[in-house]
């Protein structure tokens, strides 16, 4: 079992940046895929950003430019930094982890940015 806890959401202005981080409890160099999605309110669940074993990452065309997802191996930790933040980014934001056999989530933290 992964548990994923995110934390780094909050209130910000447009245009500014804010960093999310999502804390593994157990190594991350061998969790296939790990990712972020979010959820607007009254909107599905999308994915944002997401980032393999190997380092290839894959971004939705809202963000590109803007987001970049990373990680550290030595904390366990992915990382998800966001500039040039726009009111259309408000949502729940999700941690996600995959393999073949099993999947993930976070608890989410909410990101809330005003125009």
């Amino acid at each position: 079992q992964v548990q994923l806890v995110e934390s780094g959401g909050g209130l910000v202005q447009a245009g500014g940046s804010l960093r999310l981080s999502c804390a593994a409890s157990r190594r991350i160099f061998s969790i296939p895929t790990m990712g972020w999605y979010r959820q607007a309110s009254g909107s599905h669940r999308e994915l944002v950003a997401a980032i393999t074993s190997s380092g290839s990452t894959n971004y939705a065309d809202s963000v590109k430019g803007r987001f970049t997802i990373s990680k550290d191996k030595a904390k366990n930790t992915m990382y998800l930094q966001m500039n040039s933040l726009k009111p259309e980014d408000t949502a729940v934001y999700y941690c996600n982890a995959v393999s073949s056999w099993w999947e993930y989530w976070g608890q989410g933290t909410q990101v809330t940015v005003s125009s």
